[in-house]
Formats: structure tokens, sequence, C-alpha cells
């Protein structure tokens, strides 16, 4: 399971943002085309949304991959 910590000054990451983060995608596009195809769980449920705010707590999987959001 990979680990990302959002910003001391912030309160949330971006779903692609995150993606890229841990480099489960090279892009923002890539990113943009993962998500809207329906590839990637936000807390196990498919989101569409590459803007989707995650918060500390959030569980992002994608292509086997886990991602959990810390503060």
């Amino acid at each position: 399971m990979e680990h990302i910590k959002i910003r001391q000054n912030e309160e949330f990451i971006k779903l692609g943002q995150a993606l890229k983060a841990v480099g489960a995608v090279e892009s923002g596009v890539e990113a943009k085309e993962v998500i809207q195809e329906g590839l990637v769980l936000v807390n196990g449920e498919i989101d569409t949304r590459r803007g989707r705010k995650l918060y500390e707590g959030d569980l992002v999987e994608f292509d086997g991959i886990q991602i959990k959001i810390e503060k």
C-alpha cells in the first residue's frame, strides 16, 4: 500500500494528483483517461471525477495499487 501525505497547509489532494504522485500514471492526461473509464475506486466505489477531492482516511485503488491518504 502506498501512502500520500496531504501538505500541511492544504485540506485535500485531487484524485488525478494522487495517482501521479505514486507513479500509477505518468501524466495528467493518463490519469484523466483511467478515471473517466471507471478504472479507479475511491473508498470502494468507482469515481469518474479527476478533480475528486481526497481527504485523510480515503482509500484509492487502481491497477492493483492501493493508496491511503494521510494528513
